[in-house]
């Protein structure tokens, strides 16, 4: 019997490259694919075939994120979650002021334009991160969002400098978060 098995990501792909060469079915280059076919010879071969399957689901999120070497410093999930509950409200009025402004023709489009930036980049950051699983993505992503929220500061200071200052603890936290990105980026490069 020959079989195709779809290989999870990350400890999972581990096991099934295990199992694959613990029953020495392994065809192909030797290298772990996202796919392999390999041949089944007995029943007690298929009830392990059947057995590991189980195991190999795929990781949700949270184990993903737990698998990925980080740094010491790494704040734990509920907090960051905390800290972008806090940020929100704070982005909420500030980018609703800055766009209702931009509507009503009080300020230059242009002003507008590094917060609409820096929204977008912001929330796609976490299907990048958690739903594809793209480290290298990620970390350009929440550079895009660094560095709009610079730009965001400048652009606005002449108009409204309450929303330049409204942003100094949204670029602190950034800032943090993108030295944090970059070194699991880093520390995870090459893995799949």
């Amino acid at each position: 019997m020959s079989f195709t098995f779809t290989l999870a990501e990350g400890k999972q792909r581990g096991k099934c490259a295990a199992f694959i060469g613990r029953l020495g079915f392994w065809s192909g280059t030797g290298k772990i694919s996202k796919s392999c076919v390999f041949t089944v010879g007995t029943d007690a071969d298929l009830n392990e075939l059947a057995q590991t399957k189980d195991e190999l689901q795929p990781m949700t999120w949270m184990e993903w994120y737990d698998s990925l070497a980080k740094p010491t410093w790494t704040p734990a999930p509920a907090t960051i979650g905390l800290i972008w509950q806090i940020l929100y409200p704070v982005i909420l009025v500030s980018f609703g002021f800055v766009f209702v402004q931009a509507i009503r023709r009080k300020l230059p489009w242009l002003v507008a334009l590094p917060f609409a930036i820096n929204l977008v980049a912001n929330l796609i950051f976490t299907p990048i991160q958690f739903g594809m699983r793209n480290l290298p993505l990620a970390a350009v992503d929440i550079l895009i969002v660094w560095g709009t929220t610079i730009w965001m500061s400048v652009a606005i200071w002449k108009h409204y400098r309450w929303v330049a200052v409204a942003q100094v603890p949204y670029f602190v936290w950034v800032s943090l978060a993108t030295v944090l990105q970059l070194s699991i980026t880093a520390m995870n490069w090459g893995r799949p």
